[in-house]
């Protein structure tokens, strides 16, 4: 199965953060069939990546991602308003290819993990509901996939529920220098290991070169004085 994959509103969504700060209770999706198809490929691409995979959170792979173009992937999503914030529990996710469960339900399991054994015990559970019967699935607290009772605190209209987030609220200017930094920082040591690379190329080119006129010239006298005995 992919990660960072589920379903909101019955549209497949990508999840960039399971959480949003300050509101845990809300996270932060894109619609990938929505997307144009340039940034699409790009982000599909990004998201089955081993390192997109091995991501805790898919936005911190997309901040440091430079797509095609060479614009930063999470910076382009954000200036074209791609990016949505919805509910975590009107989210709904397929961690393994027999069972779903919501994602503010996923986002406690996970941050259990840290806490050993019962964390362990829920996922196991969570595998084994499914089961083999053929039977509507059921979530590990007995409601059915999309049903939504969100708490009184975090409910919210479908506009709200789905306003372009203010990149404030997650990138800061301060973050986005440091990335534009950290980004010429690496392209400047390629460059200088590709110079470095050329110049011990040249070195050998060289070299050769002069062994190969030295020989051709070893040579020729060699055959000179054979005509002349």
């Amino acid at each position: 199965m992919i990660k960072h994959v589920g379903k909101h509103s019955n549209k497949k969504c990508v999840i960039l953060f399971r959480t949003v700060p300050n509101e845990n209770h809300m996270c932060l999706v894109i619609y990938p069939d929505t997307l144009p198809r340039h940034i699409h490929d790009d982000i599909m691409t990004a998201l089955e990546s081993e390192a997109g995979q091995q991501a805790k959170e898919f936005s911190d792979y997309l901040f440091r991602y430079t797509m095609q173009d060479g614009s930063n992937a999470l910076e382009t999503l954000h200036k074209e308003s791609m990016i949505k914030k919805v509910p975590t529990n009107q989210v709904i996710v397929t961690p393994n290819a027999k069972s779903t469960v919501r994602l503010d339900e996923l986002n406690g399991i996970l941050d259990k993990l840290a806490q050993g054994d019962e964390a362990l015990k829920e996922l196991a559970d969570l595998d084994s509901a499914a089961g083999m019967t053929g039977k509507r699935r059921r979530l590990i607290d007995g409601r059915e996939p999309g049903e939504v009772r969100a708490p009184r605190e975090s409910r919210s209209t479908p506009a709200q529920a789905t306003e372009n987030l203010n990149i404030k609220d997650v990138l800061s200017d301060e973050d986005l220098s440091k990335s534009r930094l950290a980004q010429a920082q690496r392209m400047q040591n390629e460059a200088k290991a590709l110079l470095a690379e050329a110049a011990r190329l040249q070195l050998e080119a060289l070299q050769l070169n002069g062994s190969a006129v030295k020989n051709g010239t070893t040579k020729s006298k060699k055959t000179a004085k054979a005509k002349e005995a």
